[in-house]
Parts: structure tokens; C-alpha cells; sequence
């Protein structure tokens, strides 16, 4: 099993520890895989160095929160960036209207993928930027590839809009009730809320008696 999610590596390695994981994992929105073990990146896309200073120096001027990866570590100051070979710089709790603004002035960007995604611990907004050849998935097409499993032979489980492309990528798609209309409406089964263990019915009554 692997995640496939927009957080850091250190949260996915968190992550995998907790529920046990020692395969390859996806994160930084399919833009890095790791090994949790070793803590090893397997593969990256870093955005081109002009947008990661740019995305940066951007959001310090508008004094917004935000954290920056790059393989082996993260940073969420502007004075603690050590290059520019940034993997993903997300901008944190914002206001939608804000989250809004920030997409249209820097979504029309080459080569850049600009996503909105909603913090459902604190009821605001952030904004990812990943290079624009990278999504979840392409993260779990270059998995598959280490893995040696075809992405239509998986199945994938999301809740939100950066989790469309994943699901479509999969050939069995897991949708939470509280996602989006869109992926509900592509899933084979719509699971209970994560706050209702949705994951964990989706795997007893649509996974399991599939294997």
C-alpha cells in the first residue's frame, strides 16, 4: 500500500511509519517518491529554479505562510532557502478569496501547476505549485513503474480536486463522500468520510471481496 499525497516527504514518512509502510511512497502532490525506510527520494520533478524564486519571493512579500520542499529536507522562511532546486512550494492558511487570487495571477505560468486545495483542520485554503509535467498521477505511473504494477491494476482512494487525476489514472477509484462532485461521479464506490473510516469500509466491502 502507498500514499499518494500533497504533503511533505517527512509527513508521508510519518505517515507510512504509523500505519506500518515500508514500500515506495508518493507525495509533494506525485512530484517525489520515497522510500520510508531509508528516507531516500526515488524520484523527483523539481519545478524550473526562475519560478521556484519567483513562487517564493512572491508569497514573502505578501507575507504568506508557506513551506518549500526539496529532496532531503523543507524550509518555511524566505532567509532559509540554501538553492533554488525546490520540488514543491505550497502557500498555507489562506482565505479563499486570497487562495483565489494567488491561482489567477500565477496559474497562467509555463510549465508551473497551480492547485487549490481546501485545509480541512482549520477551514482555509492553500495553493501548490509543482512543475507543471507532475500530478498524483504521474506520481503513481513512475510508482507503478518501481513497483512493477500497472496503474489500471490499482486501486486509488481521494477526497479532493488534486485527487482527480489519480483516480483517474487507477483502475479501481475510491471517492469519500465529502469529495468533490467530480470524483464521485468517475468512482466505483463512494465511501463513508475519513472522519467516519471511510477508507477503512472501503477496503472491507469493495476491496476485499475483490482479492
Amino acid at each position: 500500500m502507498s500514499i499518494a499525497t500533497g504533503q511533505e516527504p517527512a509527513h508521508a514518512m510519518e505517515f507510512a511509519g504509523q500505519l506500518g509502510l515500508t514500500g515506495a511512497q508518493v507525495c509533494d502532490g506525485g512530484a517525489t517518491i520515497l522510500d520510508p525506510v531509508t528516507g531516500e527520494t526515488l524520484w523527483y520533478v523539481p519545478l524550473l529554479p526562475d519560478h521556484a524564486q519567483f513562487i517564493v519571493e512572491h508569497l514573502d512579500r505578501m507575507a504568506a505562510a508557506f513551506i518549500a520542499t526539496f529532496p532531503g529536507g523543507s524550509i518555511d522562511s524566505m532567509a532559509q532557502v540554501p538553492h533554488w532546486n525546490l520540488t514543491r512550494v505550497s502557500a498555507l492558511d489562506l482565505a479563499e478569496v486570497t487562495a483565489d487570487s494567488l491561482v489567477a495571477t500565477l496559474g497562467a505560468i509555463p510549465n508551473l501547476r497551480v492547485v487549490k486545495v481546501y485545509l480541512p483542520y482549520n477551514g482555509m485554503w492553500a495553493v501548490d505549485f509543482t512543475h507543471g509535467s507532475v500530478d498524483k498521477a504521474t506520481g503513481v505511473r513512475e510508482l507503478g513503474g518501481i513497483i512493477g504494477v500497472d496503474p489500471g491494476l490499482m486501486a486509488a482512494a481521494g477526497d479532493g480536486y488534486n485527487d482527480l487525476p489519480l483516480l483517474k489514472a487507477c483502475g479501481l477509484r475510491i471517492a469519500m463522500e465529502d469529495a468533490p462532485e467530480e470524483l464521485k461521479a468517475i468512482a466505483h464506490y463512494v465511501a463513508p468520510s475519513a472522519e467516519d473510516d471511510g477508507l477503512a469500509v472501503a477496503i472491507e466491502e469493495f476491496l476485499l471481496p475483490r482479492l
